[in-house]
């Protein structure tokens, strides 16, 4: 069965930057058609960027510019790189298939941006 384990997130002040990890074990692995969710407080859980089965990068608007999603076949890994942080980026990020979240959800990597 495949696991996601994702990793990196922490406490950053706004304007600060961190570098989140998903890896991917127990199948075969593409960046395309993966993509990094988050859920706030009393929020659903949603996308914030994305592969598409195509490679073409997606990005909600709110982040983009700021986000950049980046995938390593070689290691099974989905990263994110975010920058220029927004107290409003607080939440708990994810990563799964795009656009359809059809894996099993890891325990996710809390942002906390904060001053």
């Amino acid at each position: 069965q495949v696991q996601l384990v994702e990793s990196g997130g922490g406490s950053v002040q706004p304007g600060g930057f961190l570098n989140l990890s998903c890896a991917v074990s127990g199948g075969p692995f593409s960046s395309h058609g993966m993509g990094w969710y988050r859920q706030a407080p009393g929020k659903q859980r949603a996308v914030v960027a994305a592969f598409t089965d195509s490679g073409k990068q997606y990005y909600i608007d709110s982040v983009r510019g700021r986000f950049t999603i980046s995938g390593d076949n070689a290691k099974n890994s989905l990263n994110l790189f975010l920058n220029f942080l927004r107290p409003e980026d607080t939440a708990v990020y994810y990563c799964n298939k795009f656009p359809y979240a059809q894996l099993p959800w890891g325990q996710g990597t809390q942002v906390t941006v904060a001053s």
